[in-house]
């Protein structure tokens, strides 16, 4: 089931994208921004468990992103990341975005979803607001996804 995070939600989504970001396979987050940004975090439940999290932030008045995408490792490959990506373009149709990004290491994956590869130069300069607080930052190496939303 996906539905709305909760604040109760915050410290297993922690733990989840923690999972990742140990092996800087993902960026870190830290509670503080969690807990101020839970209204854009959608998770997946199974048995009213929380195994995943996706969070769609809204950027600039057309253009949103797509963050924080982390399923547990042992229910991974089972169309949990696609459900919450999913719901997070609904949410962005439903906002009158234009776009939605992701900066990320598996591009693959939202290539599934019909986002496409773009230069992050080409992204605006709004989108680097988050970047300036990373410690990979400006030797980043993830890949920028773009898809245009039907709205």
């Amino acid at each position: 089931m996906i539905r709305k995070a909760r604040v109760s939600d915050v410290v297993v989504m922690k733990q989840i994208i923690s999972s990742y970001s140990k092996d800087e396979l993902m960026l870190a987050r830290s509670l503080s921004e969690m807990y101020e940004n839970i209204r854009d975090y959608y998770v997946c439940e199974i048995n009213e468990k929380v195994v995943g999290c996706c969070a769609l932030h809204v950027v600039w008045e057309d253009l949103a992103e797509i963050l924080a995408l982390a399923v547990k490792p042992e229910c991974s490959r089972k169309g949990m990341g696609t459900k919450l990506v999913s719901a997070c373009l609904e949410d962005a149709e439903d906002l009158g975005m234009k776009e939605v990004f992701a900066l990320t290491y598996v591009p693959e994956f939202f290539a599934t979803l019909g986002f496409k590869i773009v230069d992050k130069n080409s992204l605006p300069r709004k989108i680097w607001s988050g970047c300036l607080r990373c410690p990979k930052f400006p030797d980043c190496n993830e890949i920028a996804v773009v898809k245009s939303i039907n709205s």
